[in-house]
């Protein structure tokens, strides 16, 4: 598993640990079932989280079997028969997919290209599945491209705007009710795109890639000296995005029938972590499967 929406495990409760499980494992077992071993490649913290505030906010199933990790578990067949749960596994897929365009667009590799082919199967059965959702993500990419060619600086700004552009897809898993879940993964969006820009310094300055935090040619020297160099502002503005995604969860959590110790410990405990890993530059759970395929972050699969 990868991504920065990452419980902090320390501080959950055992059924809040066994529930995490549950989610961590059902996410593999929906993917595998319906787009194939290989996709559960895809499998990472934010799309289980999402799916978390998802089931509590639809009450889609309130209580479904685990699963006993073990080396072979990915094997086992789903235990939530819920539409939710099937619809966010395609929904994984395709955003999968564009990222994998974006990668290729933005600096071309035998890594991406070969990402692309193996879950080329996958992508195009989740194409056909939901040609809407695979339409509004790759608006969502179109609308940060567009930004990165005017030179665009304000990464939380690019990262807002991509998550509003999922909302085609969001509201139609949840409903006409989605306004504050909306809220919500709009600023998850923003806090994990700009946590992402961070963690990428390094590698976009060498690749020559856009990254937002760069543009307009900062003295740069590597991440950690431009991370000191501009301490203040980073955290601030990290702060601020974490702040908005805890204020826009909050004002749901009423709305939310179960699992929501699991969803407060993310939000208030993780995704800060997570954040300081970043800052730090101790972060190995970025958010690419590109980077899986090339072993450029290790990935985290403790729980």
């Amino acid at each position: 598993m990868f991504g920065y929406t990452v419980p902090q495990y320390t501080k959950m409760s055992p059924s809040d640990l066994d529930t995490y499980r549950r989610y961590y494992c059902e996410t593999c077992h929906q993917l595998k079932e319906e787009f194939g071993i290989v996709s559960t490649s895809a499998v990472n913290y934010d799309m289980t989280f999402n799916t978390i505030i998802m089931n509590s906010f639809t009450k889609s199933i309130q209580r479904f079997e685990g699963t006993k990790a073990s080396p072979l578990c990915v094997f086992r067949s789903p235990k939530a028969d819920s539409d939710l749960f099937r619809k966010m596994a395609a929904y994984t897929i395709l955003l999968t997919k564009w990222e994998l365009v974006d990668d290729k667009t933005d600096k071309p590799s035998i890594k991406s290209s070969t990402a692309s082919l193996v879950l080329g199967k996958a992508i195009s059965k989740a194409e056909r599945m939901y040609p809407g959702y695979d339409e509004a993500v790759g608006k969502g990419f179109e609308e940060l491209r567009k930004m990165e060619e005017s030179e665009c600086s304000d990464a939380v700004l690019m990262g807002r705007t991509f998550g509003r552009s999922l909302s085609f897809a969001l509201k139609d898993i949840a409903g006409d009710d989605a306004e504050g879940l909306e809220n919500v993964f709009t600023d998850l969006s923003a806090s994990v795109y700009l946590m992402d820009a961070v963690d990428d310094l390094d590698q976009d300055y060498l690749d020559g890639t856009y990254n937002p935090l760069l543009a307009h040619d900062p003295p740069f020297k590597n991440k950690m000296q431009f991370i000191n160099d501009n301490l203040y502002e980073m955290t601030d503005m990290i702060n601020s995005v974490i702040g908005d995604l805890q204020r826009s969860y909050s004002s749901i959590k009423k709305q939310l029938s179960f699992d929501i110790g699991v969803s407060d410990n993310i939000v208030y405990y993780g995704i800060p972590e997570s954040a300081k890993n970043v800052l730090m530059g101790s972060s190995q759970a970025k958010a690419s499967l590109k980077n899986v395929f090339e072993g450029r972050r290790k990935r985290n699969a403790s729980y």
